[in-house]
C-alpha cells in the first residue's frame, strides 16, 4: 500500500508540474494594472493580440522585455485617453507595421501568409488524388499486361505440377 500511495503522489506532483509549466506566463506588473476593471480587461485583451518586438514569439502580455512593458503602458494610456480598441491597434500598426500583430490582417501584403496553408492543402489533396488514380489504373491494367502462356509453357507447367503431385 505504501508504494502505490507514493506512486500516486509522484503522479499527482508530476501532473501539477506539467500543468504549471503549460499555463501562460503573465508579465503584467502590479503597477501597470488599471483601477477600472473594464479598461484593464480591454488592455489585457489587446495585449494578448500584440507581438513583443523583442521576443517575437510572445504577446506583450506574456513578455518580460522592457519594450513589451512600454507597449503595455502605451496601450493603457491610450485606453485611459478614450481610444477604441481599433484605434489603438491602428496606431501601433502605423508605428511598428503589421509585424506587431500576432494575427496579421488579411491584406494584399499578407495574402501569401494567409493563403499558403490552403495552397499546401490543395496541393496535398491533388497529389493524393493523382497517386490514388495511378494505383487504380495500375491495378486495372495489370491483368491485360500478362500475355497468355504458349503451348510449350503450358506443357512445362503441367510437367512441374505433375512432378509436385507425385512428391506429395
Amino acid at each position: 500500500m505504501g508504494k502505490s500511495r507514493a506512486r500516486w503522489f509522484c503522479l499527482v506532483g508530476f501532473a501539477a508540474l506539467m500543468l504549471a509549466t503549460t499555463l501562460p506566463a503573465v508579465a503584467v506588473q502590479p503597477d501597470e494594472v488599471l483601477s477600472d476593471s473594464k479598461l484593464e480587461a480591454r488592455a489585457r485583451a489587446l495585449s494578448r493580440e500584440l507581438r513583443c518586438m523583442v521576443c517575437q514569439n510572445q504577446s506583450i502580455d506574456d513578455s518580460d522585455a522592457p519594450l513589451a512593458r512600454d507597449l503595455r503602458l502605451l496601450v493603457r494610456e491610450r485606453l485611459k485617453a478614450g481610444d477604441t480598441d481599433t484605434a489603438i491597434i491602428d496606431f501601433l500598426v502605423a508605428r511598428y507595421g503589421q509585424f506587431v500583430l500576432l494575427r496579421p490582417r488579411f491584406e494584399w501584403g499578407t495574402a501569401l501568409l494567409w493563403l499558403t496553408p490552403l495552397l499546401v492543402l490543395c496541393i496535398g489533396i491533388a497529389a493524393a488524388g493523382m497517386a490514388w488514380r495511378s494505383r487504380r489504373n495500375a491495378v486495372a491494367s495489370a491483368p491485360e499486361s500478362v500475355a497468355p502462356l504458349t503451348q510449350v509453357e503450358e506443357k512445362q507447367l503441367a510437367e512441374i505440377v505433375a512432378g509436385q503431385d507425385r512428391r506429395s
